[in-house]
């Protein structure tokens, strides 16, 4: 089965991942502002997320087998490759595994190392909404908020909010297989994993997810690596931040 993608522009191929319980729909903005400058953008939807197809398997290593069947399906040779959080992740892996299908890779906030489960209070939130009695986003909304202090997380959470075929509310997400592998979404690279091609790792100021001593390994995986910080910005730093991040990609897309 071949991933749901939005495709915009022309040129250049450039495949954008977004991160656990994520959709392509939240690199829309950026996407088009690199489509009107000499990109063909590729939005993907991963496995058991937003429109793409629901399945059991869930790795980083099937992930990356995704892209590489993805950029088969759609004549894709040499890309460049942007992964936020779980779909930095995956870019990661789909660099080490088929290095020649990769030109340059972006890594945003996040690094390859190990990350213990910390999605459970949103997963718990998730597996609480009552679709049978639900009957407005508002209502979902309101009952996420007695687990999820932050609107952020929950307007970016009620984007897999949609109407199914009966007209009734449901998640995009694969909700039961998310919360069964979430051990999965923590898994660190593959200890002898190593990628010798350009990479640029951009950490975002206030999230903690890549640290200082975190560069040691970002280097063992990737020695020709650059780390950049983003300022202001948590973990969606793509979002917080978006000018500095587009600039920050596109020097290093023009070196």
């Amino acid at each position: 089965m071949i991933l749901h993608s939005q495709i915009l522009g022309s040129g250049t191929p450039f495949v954008i991942l977004h991160g656990f319980l994520g959709m392509s729909d939240n690199w829309k903005t950026l996407g088009l502002r690199w489509s009107e400058n000499g990109y063909e953008v590729h939005l993907l939807d991963q496995r058991n997320h937003g429109r793409s197809f629901h399945s059991d398997d869930f790795s980083y290593k099937v992930m990356a087998e995704d892209l590489k069947n993805y950029c088969a399906e759609h004549n894709l040779k040499e890309i460049i490759v942007l992964g936020h959080s779980m779909g930095g992740k995956v870019a990661m892996q789909f660099a080490v595994d088929f290095p020649k299908m990769v030109s340059k890779l972006i890594v945003a906030d996040i690094a390859p190392k190990h990350y213990p489960p910390h999605h459970q209070d949103i997963l718990k939130a998730l597996s609480s909404l009552d679709f049978s009695q639900i009957r407005s986003r508002g209502e979902a909304e309101e009952n996420l908020a007695t687990y999820i202090n932050d609107e952020g997380t929950r307007l970016f959470l009620l984007k897999n909010l949609y109407r199914n075929k009966n007209k009734e509310f449901a998640l995009r997400i694969n909700l039961p297989v998310l919360s069964e592998k979430i051990e999965e979404i923590g898994m660190a690279l593959p200890e002898n994993a190593i990628y010798n091609g350009e990479v640029l790792f951009l950490s975002a100021e206030k999230s903690g997810y890549i640290l200082p001593i975190d560069e040691l390994l970002i280097k063992k995986h990737f020695p020709n690596a650059t780390i950049k910080e983003i300022s202001n910005a948590g973990h969606w730093l793509h979002a917080d931040n978006p000018d500095e991040f587009y600039d920050l990609c596109q020097s290093f897309l023009n070196k």
